[in-house]
């Protein structure tokens, strides 16, 4: 790998980590130390992940317009504001002002930073995204594990702890991102790429495969909400669930040499491993529908984390496939906007479900979803095959 993926990786390894000492115990916080209903705390990691979504699309146009450098060194400054904020200030309702500024922040960051690594190695294809994906796992089990330790002690612990850490991060990119050459292109917005952009079909694909997407995102997130308030429910530890996403991490990472080949040998294509995946994460939630003990939810986690390994490194993997030449940081300002889409209409939909009925309800509803995402899945790429194989034919004759 080059050189200045190496910086990337580091990068994100560090940003995830600190985020990871608050993201999965967000739900927590609002619910048993705000004393707020989930639905509340659905609400407002709505509008966390409503500011990703806007920051996540800006951060790809500010890519592909100013370079990743600047764009990603101003998402991270936005962030850092707004996490010292929090250190002193994490009452109701500064606590969620805060929070949705730290959506922005680090929204306007992962884009930019996916299609970077795409950039700095072409000839890599999914082996960037992959490398990418890893080190923001690795992150989630390091912050995960000693986010459940420090806030037995203090939740105040778990803020300055995230804005130390993202204090390193503004470090390496000022230090290490500014000598990373990525051109900018002249990109502006949404609706002038929807317009313009010169493979209309390829857009097509792109928002069908993220429709499947979000689904599966919408699915996920619940094990950091709804699924995260019915372990202590059960009467499962803190530090247990903080554990699941240690052992999710360490998972993903220790799980790579042994996940890679059977990606080379069972999933020859970027479609037929996002199939793969969706279908083992169905059976993970078929195992969680029945958990009861913290047993069958570690069985489900690790299940849960072998289908990501397969699908979450895979869709930028086709975004950055299907990207004309150019707007690589718009296509993965759509992929990351619709994960965290996913992870901004899943708390509130969950918490509403599971407040209006119970969680098996829930959990019903989302293996539809994950059976809806392999239609979706199969189908994205339908019509740019179609033209393809019209364009040979008109050529043999």
């Amino acid at each position: 790998m080059p050189k200045s993926l190496w910086f990337l990786i580091i990068g994100m390894l560090v940003n995830v980590t600190g985020a990871s000492f608050l993201w999965p115990l967000n739900t927590i916080y609002i619910h048993d130390h705000l004393d707020k209903s989930l639905s509340v705390a659905g609400i407002v990691l709505m509008l966390n992940a409503g500011a990703s979504v806007v920051g996540n699309l800006l951060g790809g146009t500010l890519f592909d317009k100013i370079g990743g450098y600047k764009s990603i060194l101003f998402g991270i400054v936005i962030t850092l504001i707004a996490l010292v904020g929090l250190v002193f200030f994490h009452g109701w309702p500064t606590y969620v002002v805060f929070l949705v500024i730290v959506g922005f922040g680090s929204g306007i960051v992962f884009p930019s930073m996916y299609a970077m690594a795409g950039t700095v190695w072409p000839l890599g294809g999914r082996k960037a995204f992959n490398a990418m994906y890893v080190a923001q796992n690795a992150g989630v089990a390091i912050g995960a594990a000693l986010g459940g330790i420090v806030a037995s002690y203090s939740f105040t612990y778990i803020f300055l702890a995230n804005t130390l850490l993202y204090v390193v991060f503004l470090l390496i990119a000022v230090f290490t991102y500014r000598h990373i050459s990525v051109a900018p292109s002249n990109q502006t917005n949404v609706l002038q790429e929807a317009g313009a952009i010169q493979h209309k079909q390829k857009f097509i694909a792109l928002l069908t495969l993220c429709v499947g997407y979000l689904l599966c995102w919408l699915a996920y997130v619940q094990w950091q909400t709804t699924i995260a308030a019915h372990t202590l429910e059960l009467n499962i530890s803190l530090a247990k669930y903080s554990l699941l996403w240690t052992i999710n991490g360490l998972l993903i990472v220790a799980g790579q040499p042994f996940i890679v080949p059977i990606v080379q040998k069972f999933a020859k294509t970027l479609k037929v491993q996002i199939l793969i995946g969706t279908a083992i994460f169905i059976i993970s939630f078929l195992i969680v529908l029945n958990a009861t003990v913290f047993t069958h939810f570690l069985i489900a986690m690790i299940v849960l984390t072998i289908g990501e390994m397969f699908v979450w490194p895979a869709v930028p993997a086709v975004a950055n496939e299907l990207a004309p030449k150019g707007r690589e940081g718009f296509y993965q300002g759509v992929v990351n906007s619709t994960a965290t889409g996913g992870r901004m209409i899943g708390p509130v939909f969950g918490g509403v479900i599971v407040d209006a009925f119970n969680i098996s309800v829930l959990f019903y509803i989302l293996i539809f979803f994950l059976i809806m995402t392999t239609f979706t899945t199969c189908f994205y790429d339908f019509k740019i095959k179609n033209r393809q194989s019209s364009t040979q034919l008109t050529v043999s004759k």
